[in-house]
């Protein structure tokens, strides 16, 4: 069941060196590709990287943040064209979810990093240095990234006594 799932998650930043095998990543492009999407307008594309030498030149993407990428032996780029759909950074959001959890049911462990109005220098943004790593063609925009991988260390989910329960209303705003 899905809740299962959503108890068991957590972020993970550590990865071994054990490749995801081509019929996980097969599947993960699968899950990618359902991700709901606005009006069925799909403005999201992947950018799915195994080469060492690209992934360490995108766990630089962001001053902090990032750099535990250099660790995982595949990241997915998340990316959007926002000609294609007013809503393509809500479409782009609910793809990278699936990744994680499609991620997880494989037996995978996974951590985003967040991209999109980040700076990577004084002078250029994320997303433009990893438009570059990448090629990405000046109408898409990176939204995150996703690592995934075998965790290195097993990670228990996080208790439902940790779940802020206070943020959730009942037929108006403030009703607990």
């Amino acid at each position: 069941m899905l809740i299962d799932l959503l108890r068991s998650r957590r972020s993970i930043r550590t990865f071994t060196e054990r490749p995801v095998e081509r019929e996980k990543l097969d599947v993960l492009i699968e899950a990618m590709l359902r991700a709901p999407t606005s009006k069925g307008g799909a403005p999201w594309e992947f950018v799915v990287v195994t080469e060492r030498q690209t992934i360490a030149l995108l766990a630089k993407a962001k001053p902090h943040g990032s750099a535990f990428l250099d660790g995982a032996p595949l990241v997915v780029v998340v990316c959007a064209n926002p000609q294609r759909s007013d809503v393509w950074v809500e479409d782009a959001a609910i793809a990278t979810l699936v990744v994680h959890l499609e991620a997880l049911d494989l037996g995978l462990g996974s951590c985003w990093v967040q991209v999109r109005l980040r700076d990577h220098d004084g002078q250029r943004s994320a997303g433009e240095h990893i438009a570059e790593v990448v090629g990405l063609d000046p109408a898409t925009v990176v939204e995150a990234m996703v690592a995934i991988g075998y965790p290195a260390a097993e990670k228990p989910g996080h208790p439902t006594s940790s779940l802020p329960y206070d943020k959730v209303s009942f037929e108006k705003h403030g009703n607990r």
